[in-house]
């Protein structure tokens, strides 16, 4: 019984409606989050090992210079020329890159040696005159001189400044090993702060927008993802008011697509089964109808008319007791049927021999043969070892022998046939009747299926989809040939070893 659930529950599409702008808006969220905490900190670390590279870059020229890099003494300051050449060359190179930012060279005396300004302020050194120069190390201000005191004694140098106007410049220092000489790199910050700003200022009008347009989006996107979804709701609604017939268009090819067709198979499956019901109770009345009539008609003759008779009483209750054994015989394969289909009669596999087991079985057709005319041939000369269960195989021998003697040619023989495989064998039974036209094999194994050839024969209609069904428990493969007017072949093939 279905459970009724209280409360509001959306559907499909409001769901996916809703989980798609929810997505959004913590993605939107994410990024303004990242612009607003993360852009700065994350800009700066970028910054610092830049400069540290530069820094590090400046001091490896200084350590591979072969000679003296500056004379000093009281008054005056000389700078080897060669030395700044070689930097000169290193960023013409491309190996050093200082065109955005400003280097302080100093020596252990904390003044200046060099220093090169591309900055339009600098504020280690003051507003420069020139930028791009090399020139000697006259400026020697006082925040410039605390930051190489600070470098130093502290053996590294980070840090930002900001002047009074709100400029920033990231500051970095090192020293060679020696601590002969010491480079103070420094750069802008100013842009990305301006940046930050301008984004934090224009991300909630762009989320607001982005919002409005994914929600829109995102009920379109939903309705088409979910009319598959519906169409199939609406089939399986008519399909229970009995409306088969009515397959859903398949027109992707993702999961959907795949449920689609799945549920058009069982559409067909459904319809199928519903014909076979009709046809069973059509089928079984018919077969039911006919003995216990006679029966009945019998009976009442034997109790009426010629109960005092003991020849003609007799002669109708063998009639009676005949038509009791067609009935016994429907609904015992009526039950095999019903216990191999359902799984409750598993198979118990052993290993035997099939030939020798064909040939067991052709014995007991030996007198009814010579009885009626018959001939059986069998061809099974080579021990064929199979694992199987060896009772319901020699009832699926039994329902394909019995079937091909009802099907008879002119020259009254059937075979019985077994043939040697690597993997196990086949089985073989053939008959040269009629054979089964090509629109009925599809049909063959079906239950209470008939073809119009069989129309009146003897039978329940129950013996071939019970050799299917035991075939199919053991996951042997199976079929049949047939060619009309030359007849029909039975095969199936039978393992060494049971399938796992």
């Amino acid at each position: 019984m279905e459970k009724k659930v209280k409360g509001f529950h959306p559907g499909i599409q409001a769901q996916l409606t809703l989980a798609l702008a929810l997505l959004l808006a913590l993605c939107l969220g994410a990024v303004w989050f990242a612009t607003s905490n993360l852009l700065q900190p994350v800009y700066n670390r970028h910054i610092q090992e830049d400069l540290t590279d530069q820094a590090r870059a400046f001091l490896s020229l200084v350590q591979n210079f072969d000679g003296e890099i500056c004379s000093r003494d009281y008054f005056s300051l000389t700078v080897n020329q060669d030395f700044l050449t070689q930097v000169n060359q290193a960023i013409a190179d491309g190996e050093l890159d200082v065109s955005q930012s400003c280097v302080d060279l100093f020596d252990s005396t904390l003044r200046a040696v060099t220093y090169s300004e591309n900055l339009h302020t600098c504020l280690i050194h003051g507003n420069s005159a020139r930028l791009g120069d090399w020139r000697l190390g006259t400026r020697d201000t006082v925040l410039a001189l605390r930051l190489r005191q600070q470098l130093v004694e502290e053996g590294t140098l980070v840090t930002t400044l900001t002047d009074e106007d709100g400029a920033s410049q990231m500051v970095v220092g090192a020293l060679t090993p020696d601590k002969a000489y010491g480079v103070i790199v420094s750069t802008d910050l100013t842009q990305v702060e301006a940046a930050g700003e301008v984004l934090q200022w224009m991300l909630p009008l762009i989320a607001l927008f982005l919002l409005a347009v994914s929600c829109l989006l995102a009920f379109l996107y939903s309705a088409w993802f979910t009319r598959p979804l519906k169409q199939l709701s609406q089939a399986a609604r008519q399909m229970a008011q009995g409306a088969y017939d009515t397959p859903v268009e398949i027109r992707r090819q993702d999961e959907i697509g795949v449920l689609s067709r799945d549920f058009n198979q069982m559409a067909a499956e459904v319809k199928r089964s519903a014909q076979l019901q009709r046809d069973l109770l059509a089928n079984v009345s018919h077969d039911l109808r006919t003995p216990l009539t006679l029966i009945k008609g019998y009976a009442e003759t034997v109790r009426d008319l010629t109960g005092d008779d003991p020849q003609r009483r007799n002669a109708q209750l063998d009639i009676i007791v005949q038509e009791t054994d067609r009935l016994s015989q429907l609904v015992n394969s009526v039950m095999d049927l019903s216990k191999v289909t359902s799984g409750s009669e598993k198979p118990k596999l052993t290993q035997f021999d099939m030939a020798q087991l064909c040939q067991q079985v052709a014995q007991t057709y030996q007198a009814v043969c010579q009885q009626n005319g018959w001939e059986l041939v069998v061809q099974a000369d080579s021990p064929c070892p199979v694992t199987a269960d060896q009772a319901m195989m020699e009832r699926v021998l039994h329902n394909l022998l019995g079937n091909a003697s009802h099907h008879l040619g002119e020259d009254r023989k059937f075979f019985l046939r077994v043939i040697p495989l690597p993997e196990g064998c086949r089985v073989e039974v053939e008959d040269h009747g009629p054979g089964v036209a090509a629109e009925d094999l599809p049909h063959i194994f079906d239950r209470y299926y008939r073809s119009r050839s069989d129309t009146g024969k003897v039978g329940t209609g129950l013996g071939l989809p019970i050799t299917k069904a035991i075939l199919q428990g053991h996951g042997f493969r199976f079929g049949v040939d047939s060619t009309l007017g030359k007849g029909t072949l039975f095969w199936f093939t039978a393992l060494k070893e049971a399938k796992k």
